[in-house]
């Protein structure tokens, strides 16, 4: 029997009712690429997500840098600002830092300021991290973490952006040369 379903609703709904069944048999990249996925296509099941973060929360201590940044940008995509679960994020990230690529350190810190999670410790430790890695920075990363630590950051704002903007001037400076 063929079904129709153009916007992929049911498919979705008995991925999520599967998904939960199994979700003990999930390994940190499988309930990263879960919550991506679903936040990817916009489908914020409240169900899925409890069980998501219940099982990352437990989990979290086998999550890489990625996995770690993917679920935090997937959770706050969807508005799910579930508190126990960033701040085992929050706190496992402060343990990978020096792992995080540009990227993971813009969407982590935008996922954060995001669901409005501006942990003092934790800006601290991405804007001293982000400013070892700034001539990596592409400019969508850039934007992306001038944004997080003006809107999570605030009173942190200034750790990274002047600092930011002094390595961008002297980049630029050294590249015309």
């Amino acid at each position: 029997m063929c079904i129709r379903d153009r916007k992929g609703g049911l498919l979705f709904k008995a991925l999520a009712r599967m998904a939960e069944r199994r979700l003990d048999q999930f390994n940190a990249q499988n309930l990263a690429n879960t919550a991506w996925a679903f936040a990817t296509v916009n489908r914020p099941d409240e169900k899925l997500f409890t069980a998501l973060a219940r099982a990352a929360e437990q989990r979290v201590s086998e999550f890489n840098a990625q996995n770690l940044a993917n679920t935090a940008w997937a959770f706050a995509t969807l508005g799910q600002s579930d508190a126990p679960l960033f701040t085992a994020l929050a706190r496992e990230a402060e343990r990978r830092m020096c792992d995080f690529s540009q990227q993971e350190l813009a969407n982590t810190a935008w996922a954060f300021a995001k669901v409005g999670r501006g942990d003092a410790w934790l800006f601290d430790m991405l804007a001293k991290v982000a400013l070892t890695k700034i001539s990596g920075f592409n400019e969508q990363e850039l934007a992306i973490t001038t944004w997080a630590f003006a809107k999570g950051g605030r009173d942190r704002a200034r750790l990274l952006t002047v600092p930011l903007f002094d390595a961008l001037a002297e980049e630029d400076r050294l590249s015309w040369k």
